[in-house]
């Protein structure tokens, strides 16, 4: 992953970072490096993350899913338990069709039940807790279709969850498949273990690839942000965000890579935006977004930087010969010249308008520079974190929600409370 930071200087953005403040900045980049280092030795809650490369065992994944054939696989789960999956699933070309069953929306689950062959479907159930609402409903829910319909759900389910919890009985009581979720990693940092990677693996895709470009990324981490892409990354946004800048829009030009934007929006929001504080993520695609969203984040409110992900190699297609009057030039180029043209006019408008924005390249999409990228945009996380001073690796306002509705649903529920105290004030 590289990653160039020029365009939030203050010789570009208005207001942007000046190298003086970079460099003090630095000073508290080398202490957060130390207290990370710190966590990451001791195994502490969260940290851990960092440690994956090393410690998930793609053996173990390769072994407990061999058994299981399919031409498609359905993943339930989410937030971190989905996200993870999709990204790869999308990013990489694997043998398989790969769905996230990640909402509760009945049409919606509806229509993909009926859209796909169940009989050639395996599920890959993920929930840390093994109580997550929205993953068990779900789950019954296909299980149910599953049963309708003739199948034997046990011989095409794989469940990865906690050391206890209601899915992990599940899977003693039917004898399936079980993959451990690495301890004190949350989930929105678990793409690079057993919650994400088996669907590589069941996809015929590069475990190996993903987790020694991880690897390779974690190798650059270091105590200053000037030979660290990672934290040159985090910290620099953090420096913007304290000036303004608080909207960070993702932006790849790939779009094998519009998941990844999903998972980066989950990671930044849930682990930075706590006590007043973090950057809120936008999504967005190059060069589809430019003409949607670019005028807003050029000409609107000074607040939203702008991320610009691409690989520098890609297939390409070239662009017909034409004689229409007026798009000719398009002629003996390719889709891919047009598309870094955008890329480059993107970047350039931005900074013309003194809008900051980061550029982050990775070599190709493949494993190995996914891995690199995921692991990377995780350090910078953590990095941004230890600088905001936030709890990283908490979300107590995503707990409040789940208890609220397990409240409404007739569970025990301290936050009910609340909600029956709302006012109403209704206008039809």
């Amino acid at each position: 992953m590289q990653v160039d930071i020029g365009n939030a200087l203050d010789s570009v953005a208005t207001p942007g970072v000046s190298r003086e403040s970079l460099e003090r900045l630095d000073e508290r980049v080398a202490d957060a490096h130390e207290r990370i280092l710190e966590g990451v030795d001791d195994r502490e809650h969260g940290y851990a993350a960092l440690e994956l490369p090393e410690t998930a065992d793609p053996d173990e994944i390769r072994a407990t899913t061999d058994p299981i054939d399919c031409e498609t696989l359905l993943v339930v789960g989410i937030g971190g338990s989905a996200l993870g999956a999709a990204t790869i699933a999308d990013a990489l070309d694997l043998d398989i069709d790969v769905y996230t069953l990640d909402n509760v929306d009945p049409e919606g689950v509806r229509n993909l039940l009926d859209s796909i062959d169940l009989s050639k479907t395996a599920l890959h159930v993920v929930s840390r807790s093994g109580t997550t609402a929205e993953t068990l409903a779900n789950f019954l829910v296909v299980r149910e279709a599953m049963d309708t319909a003739g199948i034997d759900w046990t011989d095409r389910t794989l469940v990865t969850t906690g050391s206890k919890g209601n899915l992990r009985k599940l899977a003693e009581r039917h004898d399936l498949p079980v993959l451990s979720v690495p301890a004190d990693v949350p989930g929105r940092f678990s793409a690079l273990s057993s919650v994400a990677l088996p669907t590589a693996a069941l996809g015929g895709g590069d475990v190996e690839g993903l987790l020694s470009g991880a690897r390779a990324e974690s190798e650059t981490l270091s105590g200053s942000l000037f030979s660290c892409p990672a934290y040159a990354y985090g910290a620099t946004s953090y420096a913007l965000a304290q000036r303004g800048w608080t909207i960070n829009a993702m932006m790849p030009y790939a779009d094998s890579l519009e998941t990844f934007s999903e998972w980066f929006a989950q990671l930044w929001a849930e682990s930075l935006g706590k006590d007043g504080v973090g950057q809120l993520p936008a999504r967005a695609l190059g060069a589809t977004d430019q003409h949607s969203q670019l005028q807003l984040y050029r000409a609107g409110p000074r607040n939203a930087m702008v991320t610009l992900l691409r690989p520098n190699e890609r297939s390409d297609i070239a662009i017909p010969e034409t004689e229409l009057e007026g798009i000719s030039y398009l002629g003996g180029s390719s889709l891919g010249e047009l598309l870094d043209a955008e890329f480059e006019a993107t970047e350039a408008s931005l900074a013309n308008a003194g809008r900051p924005n980061i550029r982050v390249e990775i070599e190709r999409v493949d494993a190995h520079e996914l891995g690199g990228l995921l692991y990377g945009m995780e350090a910078a996380c953590i990095l941004a974190g230890e600088l905001f001073s936030v709890p990283t690796f908490t979300q107590p306002a995503v707990e409040w929600g789940k208890n609220a509705a397990r409240g409404l649903l007739g569970g025990e529920s301290e936050e009910m409370r609340e909600i029956e105290g709302k006012h109403e004030c209704l206008i039809d």
